[in-house]
Formats: structure tokens, sequence, C-alpha cells
């Protein structure tokens, strides 16, 4: 062929710099473009084989390799693909954005399905000018009488082009990095981003140092491929010496021993695994596969709970595995990871147009050909295709959870500690997967049993219809709980920062429902019953005692006769002023000051009558002890409402010491 020198075809002067900077947010991505165009021309080449249009040799060992040299700071992908001929490089090359693989289908759409063809655009070669000053390709079309092709630009618009001398059918693409991507030729560097990018190709992939020696894996006899590189150690023969001995004699001593002969069987290590687990039937698939794949991707030795195998051809094409992973939400925050792909090829973390936003507390992979993807694989077209497949995935999720619960209840149960946080978050932010779950929400009681909504107005209903009492920590609000079973009335525990976002949707969502904390308020079957002035008197009284020995003017004192005399006070907050406070901490709202302020807002203090303290406060109001043994009497109602400050504690020990100390004498 006679030299070529030429201009690339682009619509515009200032195109191309722009390519260069800004066709991707992550430079380390020209990595994936590069070797994923070099699976698609070993794919395309499989495919023409397949049908017959190609003499596939008997020996043929497809796949993509790597090399790098640190000291030259450069960069090979070579691939024994299909290759091009000079005007294909004039098409696809010269040409920008025209799609190699979009030609391709459009040509066999009749002869081979488009399964695995990788490249959609057109621009992944151009990601290589991110970090390369200069780039050649040297390329070898698989046609009959096809001459080899040199190709050079140095990240202009123009280009060289020459007959080249490859004489192996593929293509090998030469990089010479830029002074802000030297970090790419490294050994080290180029492992942790291919891995990342391309994990799961469908072709091999291997990474080599150019000045060095290949990485082997040894392998047993049984495994060895006709492809794979077999080393064998030469027998090393006894080395002997002839000695005298004592009698004269002499013998013959052997110095070093013959070496037993080894046959060594090795292989180069690929990068990458071609046949990942999501591309299997579930029915193919053991649990212990299912847990290596998940240590794999996710670094996570924690077992998962369990997984859902997504495997579907129509409407579309999407296969995946989500995992639930066990959470240890006092330590951890709620945040998982699902990688999209695109046919193997990894495309980001966690895309909310994809994956439902609730179903990124999962961890997980999803590979689907179809995604409308833009130009850098990178994100989403604006589709309603996208919402289908998001719809699907949803689905498949409460189908799995709602089918546990029917059954395998046991495990179902085992698992809601876990899980609840996950199906909650759901419930909020999905209104259909809120729909499917909604019979499958459950509430552990304090005696560890699971029970449906219905369920727990149920158990409730004869004392307090459409009620539920639950408490959000067992070891704070114990007294309260202890009243409560004493009654026989059933307590849910709901202990997670989701929960009182989730109980006011579910309260209006169901007419007439109402959650209450146990110490929201003292329930009518914990005190005797009395007139409305009965106790005016001691109310009156004791709130001006306090007041004062607390110094609040504001305290709010309300006297009840309790059924158990030996409690002598308890804290109440009301279950808005509660949740009002929950929101103005969640938001940050008011500032200090104003928090402080409005911790006392709906806040009680109820005294028992039939308590022998309270009746002595009340009795002897003059009594010198009688402000000690107010203060006394709040703090034991405020720690059984939860901690006390720091500076309120040290009081409580010291007065504590103090009443300790009287009593003793």
């Amino acid at each position: 062929m006679a030299n070529e020198h030429g201009s690339l075809s682009i619509n515009s002067q200032n195109i191309f710099p722009i390519i260069k900077k800004w066709l991707y947010s992550d430079h380390d991505i020209f990595y994936r473009e590069l070797i994923s165009n070099g699976c698609d021309a070993i794919t395309k080449l499989k495919k023409l084989a397949m049908i017959g249009e190609y003499n596939e040799p008997d020996d043929a060992d497809y796949k993509v390799v790597v090399k790098v040299n640190s000291t030259d700071k450069t960069i090979k992908i070579i691939d024994n693909g299909l290759g091009m001929t000079a005007d294909e490089v004039n098409q696809y090359i010269n040409q920008i954005a025209f799609s190699g693989a979009e030609a391709f289908l459009e040509k066999y759409k009749d002869k081979a399905n488009d399964d695995q063809i990788i490249g959609h655009f057109g621009l992944g070669f151009y990601s290589a000018f991110m970090v390369a000053d200069k780039v050649t390709i040297d390329t070898l079309s698989y046609t009959d009488g096809a001459k080899p092709v040199h190709w050079e630009c140095d990240g202009g618009t123009e280009y060289d082009m020459k007959e080249g001398s490859k004489t192996t059918v593929g293509s090998e693409m030469t990089l010479y990095l830029n002074e802000d991507s030297y970090e790419f030729a490294n050994e080290y560097r180029a492992r942790e981003v291919i891995e990342k990018y391309c994990s799961f190709m469908p072709i091999p992939i291997f990474l080599e140092k150019e000045d060095g020696e290949p990485q082997y894996e040894t392998i047993d006899e049984d495994d060895v491929k006709d492809t794979d590189t077999v080393i064998e150690h030469i027998v090393e023969e006894a080395k002997t010496e002839e000695v005298e001995k004592d009698d004269g004699t002499t013998e013959t001593v052997e110095t070093v021993p013959a070496r037993k002969k080894a046959k060594i069987l090795k292989r180069p290590v690929a990068l990458n695994d071609t046949t990942p687990l999501w591309n299997k039937h579930p029915n193919e698939c053991t649990e212990e596969e299912y847990k290596e794949f998940y240590r794999k991707v996710f670094h996570d030795y924690k077992e998962p709970l369990f997984w859902i195998h997504l495997n579907m051809d129509y409407p579309f094409n999407l296969k995946g595995i989500l995992y639930f992973p066990k959470l240890n939400t006092e330590y951890e925050t709620i945040e998982g990871t699902v990688k999209l792909y695109n046919n193997q090829v990894f495309v980001a973390d966690n895309i909310k147009e994809v994956i439902p936003e609730f179903l990124l507390l999962l961890k997980g992979v999803i590979d689907c050909p179809d995604l409308p993807l833009n130009v850098s694989r990178s994100a989403l077209q604006n589709d309603g295709f996208v919402k289908k497949i998001s719809d699907y995935i949803t689905k498949k999720v409460s189908d799995k959870l709602s089918g546990m619960y029917k059954t395998d209840k046991e495990n179902y149960e085992k698992y809601w500690d876990d899980i609840n946080p996950f199906i909650k978050f759901g419930c909020l932010r999905d209104e259909k997967f809120a729909e499917k779950m909604n019979d499958y929400i459950i509430f552990k009681n304090i005696d560890g049993k699971y029970l449906t909504l219905k369920e727990c107005l149920e158990e409730n209903k004869e004392k307090h219809e459409n009620t539920i009492f639950y408490a959000s920590n067992e070891t704070e609000q114990s007294q309260y709980i202890n009243m409560f079973r004493e009654e026989g009335i059933d307590v849910v525990i709901l202990n997670q920062s989701i929960d009182q976002a989730f109980i006011t949707t579910l309260e209006n969502k169901n007419e007439g429902l109402k959650f209450a904390r146990v110490d929201a308020d003292i329930a009518d079957s914990f005190k005797e019953e009395t007139t409305e002035d009965e106790l005016k008197e001691e109310t009156d009284t004791l709130t001006g005692i306090f007041r004062k020995a607390l110094g609040d003017d504001k305290l709010e004192v309300k006297v009840e006769k309790l059924k158990d005399a030996n409690i002598s006070s308890v804290v109440t907050l009301s279950e808005e002023s509660r949740r009002m406070q929950d929101m103005m901490r969640m938001y940050n709202m008011g500032g200090g000051n104003n928090m402080a302020m409005f911790g006392t807002m709906g806040q009680t203090l109820i005294l028992n009558a039939n308590n022998t303290l309270v009746k002595y406060i009340f009795e002897h109001k003059e009594s010198d002890n009688v402000d000690m043994f107010c203060e006394q009497l709040y703090d034991l109602a405020m720690l059984s409402h939860g901690p006390l400050a720091p500076e309120q504690m040290t009081k409580f020990v010291t007065r504590s010491n103090e009443i300790l100390s009287m009593l003793a004498k």
C-alpha cells in the first residue's frame, strides 16, 4: 500500500482535544475501553468462524495481552481478533464515532446474534489519547490476502498510515504515555485498574511486564489444556567419588544424590473470570459458589444472609446476583455496592437510574446488555426502558422476600433483624415495593415473638384498640416495659433509626392506627380509678415543692395512683413531642441552645401517690431533706427514661452517697 498522510474526519476543529480531555471522567478507564475493543475483535472473529466465514486454526488461543514497560513508559494492548484492513482503519479509526460493533451487527444480523458484542459508540479507542502523547496501531486482517497496516497519531488531528510488518492476525496498539500518566505503565497500578474494570470480560486477559517473566500458576495434569505451558525439570545424575576404606579397599560413594525427575505443569494467570457466576442458571450454582463469588467481588468475609439470582431473557436481557449482607447497624453505615455491567464490562457502581435507591443497601452485580448507555458507558440516557429494568429488579426482590415469608418463615424471622432496615427503607422510597411487602412486614415483641401488623393489633385489641406500644431501647426503658408486661400488654421493639419515619408512614396509610412508645404516657391500665378532684391537692402541693427544689418553674408534674406502689416516679414524653425532637436532631435544626430548651417540652414528671417516699414528701413538706428527696426522685425517674447528663450524674452519685450515710447513722 502507498504511504498515506491525512486528517481525522471530524466535524469540528476543536472536538478532538475535547474528546481527549472530557470524554471520560476517570482517565484510568482507557484500559477498559481498549481491552474491551480487543475482546470485541476476538468475539467477532469467533462468530465468523461459527458461521463458516473464517477457518479457525485447531490451536486457536484467543486472548488479550497487556504489556507494560515502566522504563519506556509504554503500554501495549494486543489481541488476536479479526484485525483491520487499511480501508477498515480509515472507516473505524480515522472517522471518529463510527462504531465497528454497530456495522458488524448490521452486516451479520441474519447470521449471528449480538450477544457479547461490547462496543456501541465508536469513541472508546480515543480514550487512549487521554493518557498518551502518541498512539500506534499495527494490525493484520483475517481476510485472505490482507496486508498489514501501521497507523500512528501524535494526539493531534493528523495521522500517518502505511503498510506494516505484522505477521499474525489481530491488532497491537502501543501507547506512549504522557508525563501525567506514567503510573499506568506500573505493573501493580495496571493490575489494579484492569481488575476494577475488566474482571469479568468474556475473553482471557493477561498482564505482562515487557522486560520481565510472565506470571504462571501450577496446575494438575488432569486440568491441562492444549494451550497450557508445560515446564519440565531435567533430571540431574548423581555425583560420586571413590573413597578408601580402613581395610585398604575402595568404595564408590554418592556425594550429590540424583534429583528425581519432575514435570511441573504451569499456565499463565488470567486477570479475569470469563464465565462469571451470574451467567450460569441458578440451578447450576452451589451455595459455596455464591459465597465464594461474594467474597471475591466485595472482599467481605462475613457471609451474606441470602441472595437473589436474576435471570431474564425477555422483554430485555438481564442477569445478576443481589446479596443481602449481614449488617451491624450500630457500628457501620448501611451502604452497599451494586456493580453494573454491560456485556460483562464494568460500567459503574450504584447507578440510581437502573438500580432503585433502596436496593443500594445491598451488594450485588447486574449485567444488562440492553442498557441505553451514553458515549462514555458511565451514565444512562433518560429512557423509559431503564424504568422498566428498575421495576423488574424491584419486583424480583419483593417476590423473593414474600416467597421466603410464605415457604421459609423460620429463616425469614431469623434474618429480620438484619434485613428490616432495608425493607423499611424500600417501603418508604418505593410505593410498589411497599404494596407488595405490606403483608410481610413483621415486628418482634419483647418476648422474641414475630407478629404482622394485623397480629400486633389483635394482641392489644381488648385493652388498647388500634394502638401498638413499642420500645426503642430495652435497657433504658426496662421499667416501663416491665409495667406493660405485668399488665399483659404487648410491646414491640423498634430500635432502628429508620423506625420513626416508618411508623409515621404506617399511621398515615392505616386510618386510626397509632404507635406509642412505652414512656409516652401512663396508660389507664397501670392506674387505680380516681375522680377528677381526688388528687388535685397532692398535684398542686407537689408541683410547687418540686418546681422549687429543682429550680424549674415550668416543670410539668402530675400525681397518679399507680397500682405498683414500689414505683415512686416516672417521666413521660408525649409521642408528638418526642417525634418532633427526633426530627430536629435528624436535620440539626435550631442549634444547640434551642435544642436544650426544646428537650423539656412535652415532658411530665409522674409521681405515684401510693408510694411511701412520695407520701413522705407531701406530708413533711417543711423538712430540711425535702429538696434532696425531690432531686433524687426526679433523677431516678430520668434514669428510667434515659441516661443522665454527666454533671447531673455526678450530682446523683454524690447525693446517693449522702442519703446512704444518713440511713447508716
